[in-house]
């Protein structure tokens, strides 16, 4: 054998080596949620750079693959018909090059997400993010702690304030409070998820918790508390169903989801005695002024919005002309869904739940038909997210958006249309390091 023909065999059976699959998805995952930080100590320029890279060695795996994927399998029709919306609002934005740098942006980042639910299982996926979670929260109490304790100055680069020492609010490695808390609650889900599957050992399960619960708590976030009950509400009521024999389920399912409505019916009702009671006051008029003062450009451009920017470009409008209205610097409507609207109109609010509702159904049903724990992780993670939307816009960019399109992607490949296409020729996943999930029942998978 020729040595360019030994070098490019070498390459390649690294590409479709487990190893390097693993190596790719804790590398992507880490890059992605350590946007802010990468932004703030090497510049913007760098994180595209590091991104587009990833891209790059995303495509040479799927293309070394490509006799293990099916083309319609690949990535949820629902993503394409969102993310194609979003491409076509070029033709109608205030601004063709921001709209096609956001939606190269989303784009990217969706197709890290494709690129690692088609090399990883669900078990593999929550490890390699477990193991990021670890690391990231670990930096982000370490810069607090210099921050507010050793050296007791702000680090303005990181937007930290150095408040550890009066117990908060923190930032960490996130830039806001709201983003700590939110990744928090991710990483608890997670961690919690990864003990039950006794994928590492209960001693490092216990930091791990003790330390996202911890960061939470001190980012005195008050959607933490939010997301914290709808978390164990969603929690609560799997547990329930799961446990429930199966001819009974459909009842049961039907019978809680008329609960869910008639309670979501209440809390708006009560709305502002649940505000007062978690002392979210100001966050909540900041957000209604700034909701009042989007429905108003809305209403100029219903169907199909001002075009896809994903995060706001303070240079454009309609966005430049509500931070000065409202006499601030907000880089999103602080409401996942009103920011589609805004941005896509009500057809892509529509394609936007359509794609995270089929999600959440499809999880649902998965998690409540399986034995095992493991099944679990994707449905807590969407509620999580759907839930947090109605107060961030997280969900619609970075690693918020990187979670909903991976979790669709797990919840596509466990239950779907696809289902009833033919199976392509596949390698066994404990073989290959795959995307099949495991069997049902507890895991001890060696690190």
């Amino acid at each position: 054998m020729s040595p360019p023909e030994l070098s490019r065999s070498w390459f390649v059976r690294t590409l479709d080596s487990a190893a390097f699959a693993q190596a790719f998805a804790q590398t992507a995952l880490a890059a992605v949620f350590a946007e802010h930080l990468v932004e703030r100590t090497a510049g913007r320029v760098t994180y595209n750079a590091v991104i587009a890279g990833l891209c790059i060695l995303g495509a040479a795996m799927l293309v070394v693959r490509r006799r293990e994927l099916s083309l319609v399998r690949v990535a949820p029709t629902t993503l394409v018909l969102f993310l194609g919306w979003a491409l076509a609002s070029v033709a109608w934005t205030t601004d063709e090059g921001g709209t096609i740098a956001g939606w190269l942006s989303a784009g990217s980042i969706a197709f890290l997400a494709v690129v690692i639910g088609n090399t990883r299982d669900t078990l593999q996926t929550v490890r390699a993010l477990a193991d990021v979670f670890r690391v990231l929260l670990i930096t982000s109490l370490v810069l607090e702690l210099l921050s507010g304790v050793f050296f007791d100055m702000p680090f303005a680069f990181l937007g930290i304030e150095g408040d550890i020492a009066s117990l908060g609010p923190i930032q960490g490695a996130f830039g806001t409070r709201n983003a700590l808390g939110f990744i928090a609650v991710l990483a608890l889900i997670t961690f919690y998820i990864e003990w039950r599957t006794v994928s590492v050992r209960p001693g490092l399960s216990l930091f791990s918790a003790a330390l996202a619960a911890l960061l939470a708590a001190l980012s005195d976030s008050p959607t933490v508390l939010v997301l914290a009950v709808a978390t164990a509400a969603a929690t609560a009521v799997l547990t329930l169903v799961r446990r429930v024999r199966r001819s009974a389920r459909a009842t049961v399912q039907l019978a809680l989801g008329s609960v869910v409505l008639v309670g979501a019916f209440l809390g708006y009702l009560l709305r502002e005695r649940i505000i007062r009671w978690i002392g979210a006051g100001t966050d909540f008029s900041i957000r209604s002024e700034l909701w009042s003062q989007t429905a108003a450009y809305i209403r100029f451009e219903p169907v199909q919005g001002w075009g896809w920017f994903g995060a706001w470009s303070r240079g454009d409008f309609p966005f430049i002309a509500i931070n000065r209205a409202l006499n601030d610097r907000h880089g999103s409507a602080l409401n996942a869904y009103v920011d589609v609207v805004l941005q896509l109109g009500w057809v892509g609010l529509l394609l936007f739940i359509a794609f995270a509702g089929l999600a959440l159904g499809r999880a649902w049903l998965v998690a409540t038909e399986r034995r095992s724990i493991l099944y679990a992780w994707t449905p807590l993670i969407l509620v999580t997210l759907l839930v947090d939307s109605l107060f961030e816009s997280f969900t619609l960019h970075g690693y918020g958006w990187l979670m909903l399109v991976l979790c669709a992607l797990r919840a596509g490949q466990s239950r779907s249309w696809r289902e009833r296409i033919p199976d392509s020729p596949r390698l066994p996943p404990v073989e290959r390091g795959g995307a099949g999930d495991p069997p049902t029942g507890t895991h001890r998978i060696a690190r």
